[in-house]
């Protein structure tokens, strides 16, 4: 039999010809991790193989890769002989994991199927050989909800060599999906790269009480702790964890129920940070009893928890990592150190406490409405926005504001969440506060725009004037730099290209069947306020050039007026705007206008909770910024944004169909949805973009409008 002299496939045992550096670039950063685990530090790995990146790219340039079928069959036969299976053996089969593995690490953005190798005979099989015909039977199920949704087929073959082989081609394929092809462009990840595929005898989580599976962290990504940080589900898969259909319990209940693979985990993961001298990220699965490692990666970490990681680690003499290597590794940090404010022992009275809404400490000047914040900002003087709430209009300030205050809200009101998506200190539902004309009252006083105040982002407190006290340098950050001086190292600014802004574009979908029509863009900038041409283009769905060319039309007749490189409307094109809602009211009915409304408010509440859920993490009882270090947490957010997105589609379904522009709302809803599922966190919450929430906000405006009414009617009622 002939068989090609290059090779496409290695054993995760076996001796690899390469150095360390070079391995995850063949075998991919899974392939690569694993053979370190099962081969360097023999550590308990589920026996496996991987298909190299080679083989990916041949694929991709339109061949098969010669001889790739011979290989792998050897592989799995070799793989059977190992752990006394066969596969495809219809008395005890042998069930694989195909999963993806690109060079550089792309979580959640490929295809990975589990339980492969199921059909009748070998389900049967299964069930003989573990005496369980419910566990087989969850296997099955499992698997072939996962084959036709990854392959895109109705149909499950019965061989498993079929099976194999389609699994291994659709990995192949998804490294040119749309969500991979796009955290490429985000992470400015190269194309030509290709993923590894490993191929991995299965372990079983869902098999009794004595199995589960869990991911952790070797040191609490979000503030540094040295201690364990992660969860684990009992009786369940690894997919799981990440779909959110089931509560995991922490870490520290495997010790409880299963101390001795507590502990066993615990070396095991010393072990790996060792290793890696670096955070690590690891996935394990339980199976009957016994622990296996599946995954292991360096993890993500917030800016404090990386700077007081690298200081930890480097004044362990035992850790191998140096005082100079700590300062590399958090070199970007450093570069603008995380501050803190240091107040005077003798602060005044606050004159006013509301929510803590968004962390840090502002002080500015005070303006009441965003042509104020942006004249004010314009030039160089820091304001604080105060509102009695927020309107999309509002966010144009914000952007320019140092802190934000309002009168009315909560923690999950749209003023906090766009808050912290600029990551501005913001204070919200502040008592007693009352903006009248360009001022601000407060009980018996009245603070006038241009006076200064202070606010508090973490404590919800206000106070006048500006505080006493002083910045420094987080005491982390101060030690790091003491480092820096004395090695020698200079901190510079990385000289990488930003990353650029994804474009809107023109939309193919339905919502631009028709041409875009001067009232259109009155709606739209009566929703959003002042805007440049490009974002009014995403907001419509439509090319920049559709709206440029109504823009002059619309300012030669006194409708709208340039501000800022942007176009908004005049006072006329207001009255205009809002005569053009109350014809949508007559066609909708004034009253199916208001019920529209008043449904639409149970769904707001649920998408303030999530996207607050997105941006805010309880910690041992205590709210935290959420650092999305935790792929597990964020997968379930999206989740249940996604679950939401369906209630929404539903409910908008009737109006789209009345109003061309909901169609559009709906449009851009979907698109921010599949982006933030795809990677882009910022298309969860970020105002910088056309994000979910962004979305989200302008729709619920458009609906107050429709219904005759006022946001601060509305937020004045609890319903904004």
């Amino acid at each position: 039999m002939h068989r090609q002299s290059h090779r496409y496939v290695y054993d995760f045992a076996e001796p690899l010809p390469l150095a360390a550096e070079e391995r995850p670039r063949l075998l991919g950063g899974k392939g690569a991790s694993l053979a370190v685990m099962a081969n360097d530090l023999r550590l308990p790995v589920p026996p496996g193989f991987t298909i190299t990146t080679e083989a990916c790219r041949a694929y991709l340039a339109g061949r098969w890769p010669p001889g790739l079928d011979d290989e792998v069959s050897g592989h799995l036969v070799h793989l059977g002989q190992r752990i006394g299976r066969r596969f495809g053996d219809p008395a005890d089969p042998l069930l694989v994991s195909v999963r993806s593995g690109a060079p550089v690490s792309m979580p959640g953005m490929m295809d990975t199927i589990l339980n492969l190798g199921l059909n009748d005979a070998t389900a049967a099989g299964l069930a003989s050989a573990a005496a369980d015909a419910g566990f087989a039977a969850d296997c099955r199920r499992r698997f072939e909800q996962n084959y036709r949704a990854v392959i895109g087929a109705d149909r499950v073959p019965e061989d498993p060599w079929l099976q194999l082989r389609a699994a291994i081609e659709a990995v192949f394929r998804s490294w040119n999906s749309a969500r991979a092809r796009a955290y490429r462009r985000h992470e400015r990840i190269p194309e030509d790269l290709g993923t590894a595929v490993t191929v991995q005898a299965m372990v079983f989580g869902n098999r009794g009480r004595d199995s589960g599976t869990g991911v952790l962290f070797t040191r609490n990504p979000s503030t540094g702790e040295p201690t364990l940080y992660g969860d684990v589900m009992f009786g369940a898969q690894g997919e799981d964890v990440v779909a959110g259909a089931h509560e995991p319990e922490p870490l520290a209940v495997l010790d409880e129920r299963m101390p001795v693979l507590g502990a066993e985990l615990r070396r095991h993961a010393e072990a790996l940070e060792r290793h890696f001298a670096d955070l690590c990220d690891i996935e394990f699965t339980i199976e009957q009893g016994r622990m296996w490692l599946l995954q292991v990666r360096v993890g993500k970490r917030s800016p404090r928890a990386a700077l007081r990681m690298a200081i930890d680690m480097a004044e362990d003499e035992s850790f191998p990592l140096s005082h100079a290597g700590a300062v590399r590794r958090v070199a970007d940090v450093l570069v603008d150190p995380p501050r803190l404010f240091v107040p005077a022992a003798d602060l005044p009275a606050a004159i006013a406490v509301g929510l803590p809404a968004s962390p840090g400490i502002a002080t500015g000047e005070v303006v009441t409405s965003s042509d104020a914040a942006e004249e004010q900002a314009a030039a160089g003087r820091p304001v604080i926005l105060v509102r009695p709430d927020t309107s999309p209009d509002d966010v144009r300030g914000m952007s320019k504001a140092a802190g934000v205050l309002t009168a009315r809200g909560g923690l999950a009101s749209h003023a906090a969440v766009v808050a912290r998506g600029w990551g501005i200190p913001a204070v919200v539902g502040a008592a007693g506060i009352e903006v009248a004309g360009g001022d601000v009252r407060l009980l018996e006083r009245t603070i006038a725009a241009g006076e200064t105040i202070t606010i508090d982002g973490g404590t919800g407190e206000v106070y006048l004037g500006q505080l006493a006290g002083r910045w420094e340098v987080a005491p982390e950050a101060a030690t790091l730099l003491g480092w820096a001086a004395e090695h020698g190292i200079e901190i510079e600014r990385p000289t990488k290209a930003a990353a650029q802004e994804r474009p809107g574009g023109p939309s193919t979908d339905e919502s631009t069947d028709e041409a875009l029509t001067r009232d259109d863009v009155l709606r739209a900038l009566l929703i959003k306020g002042s805007v440049t041409s490009d974002v009014l283009a995403e907001a419509l769905r439509t090319g920049r050039d559709q709206v440029d060319a109504l823009a002059p039309a619309l300012t030669s007749d006194g409708l709208a007026e340039t501000s800022d490189g942007g176009l908004r409307l005049s006072p006329q094109g207001k009255l205009k705007a809002l005569s053009l809602y109350g014809l949508d009211r007559a066609s909708v009915g004034e009253q199916r206008s208001i019920e529209l409304l008043e449904g639409f408010h149970a769904l707001d509440v649920q998408v303030k909770e999530i996207v607050t859920a997105w941006q805010v993490r309880d910690v041992a009882g205590e709210q935290l910024l959420n650092d999305h270090s935790d792929a597990n947490y964020d997968g379930e957010v999206l989740e249940r944004l996604a679950a939401l997105h369906v209630e929404l589609l539903d409910w908008v379904a009737p109006l789209a169909a009345a109003l061309r522009r909901f169609a559009v709302y709906r449009s851009r809803l979907e698109r921010a949805l599949e982006l933030a599922r795809d990677g882009d966190q910022r298309y969860v919450a970020s105002p910088r973009v056309d994000s979910y929430h962004t979305v989200w906000f302008e729709l619920h405006e458009d609906l107050i409008r429709l219904a005759g009414r006022r946001r601060s009617d509305e937020a004045a009622a609890g319903r904004a």
